[in-house]
């Protein structure tokens, strides 16, 4: 079947178009872009007033299947992205059994497929049982369908294994995406080392522990001469420590979240647990600061890092409560409530962080509106004004401090392989 999606603003940042264009698409592809195309065999969806971009990837979520469905599986995952307008997502190896071999990469590529919604791409983990102790084999894992390493919150701490890592995964021109964090420094820890977290009688983490496992991790990947991702850049310091080590040439990319673009430590003020996340909410000034880095290009993208959890894992105290929220379906509208109605990035600017950058990355043959391109696309209402409900979220968990929130901009549409896989709030 033919699909000509007619009418709308095309932002296309790899071809670098701006402008009220029809695409028509065949058999899964983009097949013409142009003005005015007419084709009576095709499909019609008028876009009039509405932006369409390359399809949006998450680099950076959680679906917890295997071994943790009751917080979210892949079917429930995958609906959270396509309802959130994410074509495609990349899920971390924190699951159970931990995905370091191949069986556990070959299941989630094959539940995704069953699906047949947004496309889930594994990341494997760097060390086996992601302990940081040994290796995993990186080329079996990567063979069978993994786009990049990690060990996610267990950051490899021996600084020879992840050298080691490193110089493995140089042959295959792959990423390590690293959960920078030491720590020794953080034991216990629940929240922003501040002001705030003595206040509050809460035990900080300070943000030293993320800029100098950062450091680390860009010196060691530059001395090995591999390709470095820091994830969800939450601190002023790491900003600094990214942007300087671009400026000498180094391969490192990095990516941040809504919630640090978003929320401060006063934030927990309210002891609500929906607030604890790891890397935590951060002062003012690192707001100030993630802004600045996402304005002049030090950070590459945009993740939500989402992370669901059931109501058993945040309904504690604050010290006791798991670390995470959700994030698939509030990461549009955030980011343009927040960057792009306030003028901190163009909508050009946020495609580009949260579609070409992702794809650039992961090295997924994505995140452009060519001709021949897979038929990625997510359309946008940039001017539809509404309130955050978690209770209408695709995802099996809740767990987002937004509920309530008021917000500008939402996906519209979601096309996955030239097939419409959600139109207005509705999965098809």
């Amino acid at each position: 079947m033919k699909l000509l999606l007619s009418a709308g603003r095309v932002i296309d940042p790899a071809n670098k178009i701006d402008d009220f264009l029809d695409i028509l698409i065949e058999d899964g592809k983009i097949v013409k872009v142009a003005k005015d195309i007419k084709d009576k065999t095709a499909k019609v969806e008028n876009l009039k007033g509405k932006v369409i971009v390359p399809g949006l990837i998450d680099m950076h979520v959680h679906l917890r299947e295997p071994g943790f469905e009751y917080k979210e599986t892949i079917a429930t995952g995958a609906r959270s992205a396509v309802m959130g307008g994410f074509t495609s997502v990349a899920c971390m190896p924190n699951t159970e059994p931990v995905m370091d071999n191949t069986a556990v990469v070959e299941l989630v590529i094959s539940k995704g497929k069953k699906e047949n919604l947004a496309n889930v791409f594994p990341i494997a983990s760097v060390s086996k049982h992601a302990k940081g102790e040994e290796i995993s084999d990186i080329g079996m894992l990567l063979n069978s369908g993994a786009v990049a390493l990690s060990d996610d919150a267990a950051p490899l701490m021996n600084a020879e294994v992840m050298r080691r890592a490193f110089e493995y995964t140089k042959q295959f021109n792959v990423s390590i995406i690293t959960h920078c964090e030491d720590k020794n420094m953080t034991i216990d820890g629940v929240m922003n080392e501040s002001f705030n977290s003595t206040t509050l009688g809460l035990r900080g983490m300070a943000s030293v522990a993320e800029s100098l496992m950062v450091y680390r991790n860009i010196a060691i990947a530059n001395y090995m001469g591999a390709l470095v991702h820091i994830a969800h850049v939450s601190c002023k310091e790491s900003v600094e420590i990214i942007r300087w080590a671009k400026k000498q040439g180094m391969k490192v990319t990095c990516e941040t979240a809504p919630h640090y673009f978003t929320l401060t430590d006063e934030a927990v003020k309210t002891y609500d647990t929906n607030t604890k996340m790891n890397p935590p909410l951060r002062g003012a000034e690192d707001v100030k600061a993630i802004k600045a880095g996402l304005k002049d290009g030090t950070i590459d993208c945009i993740a939500s890092d989402h992370a669901p959890h059931g109501r058993i894992d945040k309904e504690l105290e604050y010290n006791y409560a798991s670390f995470g929220i959700v994030g698939l379906e509030t990461m549009v509208p955030l980011t343009l409530t927040e960057l792009v109605d306030k003028k901190i990035l163009t909508l050009e600017q946020a495609v580009e962080k949260l579609s070409v950058m992702p794809a650039k990355v992961l090295g997924l043959k994505k995140g452009t509106l060519s001709v021949g391109a897979d038929a990625d696309i997510t359309v946008l209402d940039i001017e539809k004004k509404y309130n955050v409900d978690v209770n209408k979220f695709e995802s099996k968990s809740k767990n987002s401090p937004f509920n309530g929130k008021s917000v500008k901009g939402a996906a519209f549409m979601t096309i996955v392989g030239g097939e419409i896989k959600m139109k207005e709030g509705k999965i098809l």
